[in-house]
Protein backbone atom coordinates (compact mmCIF):
# COMPACT_ATOMS: atom_id res chain seq x y z
CA UNK A 1 0.00 0.00 0.00
CA UNK A 2 1.32 3.69 -1.46
CA UNK A 3 2.07 5.40 1.92
CA UNK A 4 -0.18 8.48 0.53
CA UNK A 5 -3.73 6.09 0.38
CA UNK A 6 -2.78 5.10 4.09
CA UNK A 7 -4.08 8.04 6.48
CA UNK A 8 -7.55 9.22 5.41
CA UNK A 9 -7.77 12.19 7.94
CA UNK A 10 -6.92 13.24 11.57
CA UNK A 11 -9.82 13.01 14.19
CA UNK A 12 -10.70 16.30 15.66
CA UNK A 13 -13.07 15.49 18.82
CA UNK A 14 -12.47 16.97 22.18
CA UNK A 15 -11.30 13.96 23.49
CA UNK A 16 -9.06 13.75 20.57
CA UNK A 17 -7.35 17.47 21.60
CA UNK A 18 -7.25 16.72 25.46
CA UNK A 19 -5.26 13.20 24.38
CA UNK A 20 -2.46 15.68 22.18
CA UNK A 21 -2.34 18.13 25.14
CA UNK A 22 -1.12 15.53 27.79
CA UNK A 23 -0.30 12.34 26.30
CA UNK A 24 1.29 13.71 22.96
CA UNK A 25 -1.11 10.86 21.39
CA UNK A 26 -2.84 12.07 17.71
CA UNK A 27 -5.56 10.30 16.04
CA UNK A 28 -5.89 9.75 13.08
CA UNK A 29 -8.89 7.94 10.56
CA UNK A 30 -6.68 5.79 8.59
CA UNK A 31 -7.41 2.96 5.93
CA UNK A 32 -8.53 -0.68 6.61
CA UNK A 33 -5.71 -2.17 5.11
CA UNK A 34 -3.44 -0.39 6.63
CA UNK A 35 -1.33 -2.11 9.63
CA UNK A 36 0.77 -0.34 12.45
CA UNK A 37 4.22 -0.48 10.76
CA UNK A 38 2.68 1.77 7.27
CA UNK A 39 0.74 4.32 9.71
CA UNK A 40 4.33 5.22 11.40
CA UNK A 41 6.48 5.58 7.81
CA UNK A 42 3.04 7.43 6.86
CA UNK A 43 2.99 9.53 10.20
CA UNK A 44 6.91 10.48 10.41
CA UNK A 45 7.28 10.76 6.70
CA UNK A 46 4.32 13.41 6.30
CA UNK A 47 4.73 15.33 9.85
CA UNK A 48 8.31 14.80 10.34
CA UNK A 49 7.80 13.99 14.12
CA UNK A 50 9.58 10.42 15.97
CA UNK A 51 6.42 8.41 16.20
CA UNK A 52 7.07 6.14 19.86
CA UNK A 53 3.55 3.89 19.82
CA UNK A 54 0.82 3.18 17.28
CA UNK A 55 -2.34 1.83 19.04
CA UNK A 56 -5.56 0.52 16.68
CA UNK A 57 -9.16 0.39 16.72
CA UNK A 58 -11.52 -0.69 14.18
CA UNK A 59 -14.82 0.86 14.92
CA UNK A 60 -18.28 -1.14 13.99
CA UNK A 61 -20.46 0.56 11.49
CA UNK A 62 -23.93 1.51 13.13
CA UNK A 63 -27.07 0.63 11.78
CA UNK A 64 -29.47 3.50 10.75
CA UNK A 65 -33.09 3.94 10.23
CA UNK A 66 -35.00 7.18 9.37
CA UNK A 67 -38.53 7.56 8.42
CA UNK A 68 -39.90 9.21 4.92
CA UNK A 69 -43.39 9.46 3.36
CA UNK A 70 -42.59 6.24 1.58
CA UNK A 71 -42.13 4.64 5.21
CA UNK A 72 -39.24 3.61 6.89
CA UNK A 73 -35.29 3.03 5.05
CA UNK A 74 -32.92 1.00 6.66
CA UNK A 75 -29.21 1.35 6.21
CA UNK A 76 -26.11 0.66 7.89
CA UNK A 77 -22.86 3.24 8.25
CA UNK A 78 -19.34 1.83 7.11
CA UNK A 79 -17.06 0.96 9.85
CA UNK A 80 -13.83 2.20 9.89
CA UNK A 81 -10.13 1.84 11.12
CA UNK A 82 -8.63 4.48 13.72
CA UNK A 83 -5.10 4.70 14.83
CA UNK A 84 -4.00 6.44 17.89
CA UNK A 85 -0.14 7.37 17.58
CA UNK A 86 2.23 8.36 20.42
CA UNK A 87 4.96 10.58 19.36
CA UNK A 88 8.45 11.11 21.19
CA UNK A 89 8.05 14.14 23.72
CA UNK A 90 8.79 18.19 22.78
CA UNK A 91 7.46 17.40 19.41
CA UNK A 92 4.21 18.46 18.14
CA UNK A 93 2.13 17.84 15.43
CA UNK A 94 0.31 21.12 13.88
CA UNK A 95 -3.30 19.67 12.22
CA UNK A 96 -5.10 23.10 12.45
CA UNK A 97 -2.55 24.49 10.41
CA UNK A 98 -4.53 23.80 6.60
CA UNK A 99 -7.95 24.26 7.95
Amino acid sequence: MKLTEVLVRPILTEKANKQQEKLHRYAFRVNKGANKLEIKKAVEQFYGVTVTDVNTAVAPGKNKTRYTKDGFIKGKRPSYKKAFVTIAEGETIDLYENI
